[in-house]
């Protein structure tokens, strides 16, 4: 997750004001929370993911996890599920049965803050998170590949991040290759760009450069993509460009599809 200053500018659509940290900050613990119910099953947690968050803004690439897993970099899912730094009392609009909306108090637990700061070195998150998955990938030579999502809303600071994807991407299990997915969140109020199969509708380099950068989505992704109302080819990558809140949810859900859980 990008940290960098310019991530506290607001995400500039017509649904919120919101900080465009916070806003990814959010999805990012929801996305937690999902996972931990997902594999949730009678005697716990079952650890069918262990899950990464890297945080990289200034001068500064690490865990962005806060209470007691800060410094923590993969960390097998029940330990998530049950160390959450906190847990707020929030707000949300549901349903009251009628065709209207009430609002209603739930529980969200928080792993991690919204932090801007400084640049957005890139190139060195990628490269943090190439020796994580290296490590990984020794350990478990059968598992289903690593996914790295990377969200960010500028341009790398510490040179072309190209080198550094490509090494990243070049580990594989026996099941496949990493898959790195990644996702601009929005700055412009412009439509969102999701899933693409090729460069033409990309606005400039650094949109094509980031789309280069992405493995194309394997079949199970993108058979889930097109139930969503996605239009998918074999050349759909995990892409997003000018994410609005919508579309980063739905890139976090389609991106974390793994193997069916058993």
């Amino acid at each position: 997750m990008d940290q960098s200053a310019s991530m506290s500018d607001p995400m500039e659509s017509g649904e919120t004001t919101q900080p465009r940290a916070e806003v990814v900050s959010n999805a990012i613990n929801r996305l937690l929370t999902e996972l931990s119910v997902k594999c949730a099953k009678e005697e716990g947690v079952r650890d069918y993911f262990h899950v990464a968050v890297i945080g990289y803004g200034h001068n500064r690439v690490g865990s962005a996890y806060q209470g007691t897993l800060a410094g923590r970099d993969l960390v097998p899912l029940s330990e998530v599920a049950n160390n959450p730094a906190r847990v707020e009392s929030r707000t949300k609009k549901v349903s009251d049965g009628a065709g209207g909306l009430v609002e209603t108090s739930v529980q969200f637990p928080v792993w991690m803050d919204p932090v801007t700061n400084g640049g957005t070195p890139m190139t060195r998150a990628l490269g943090y998170a190439n020796t994580l998955v290296g490590h990984w990938v020794d350990m478990h030579p059968g598992g289903f590949p690593p996914i790295v999502l990377n969200l960010t809303d500028g341009e790398s600071t510490d040179g072309d991040p190209t080198s550094a994807a490509i090494g990243l991407a070049s580990h594989a299990t026996a099941d496949g290759p990493v898959l790195l997915f990644n996702l601009h969140v929005s700055g412009s109020g412009g439509a969102p760009i999701t899933f693409p199969d090729s460069e033409e509708a990309l606005p400039d380099t650094y949109a094509k450069l980031l789309f280069q950068m992405s493995s194309v989505l394997p079949s199970h992704m993108r058979s889930y993509a097109a139930s969503q109302g996605h239009r998918v080819s074999e050349s759909t990558r995990g892409f997003v460009y000018n994410a609005d809140i919508v579309s980063i949810v739905e890139f976090l859900d389609i991106g974390t599809r793994a193997t069916e859980l058993r």
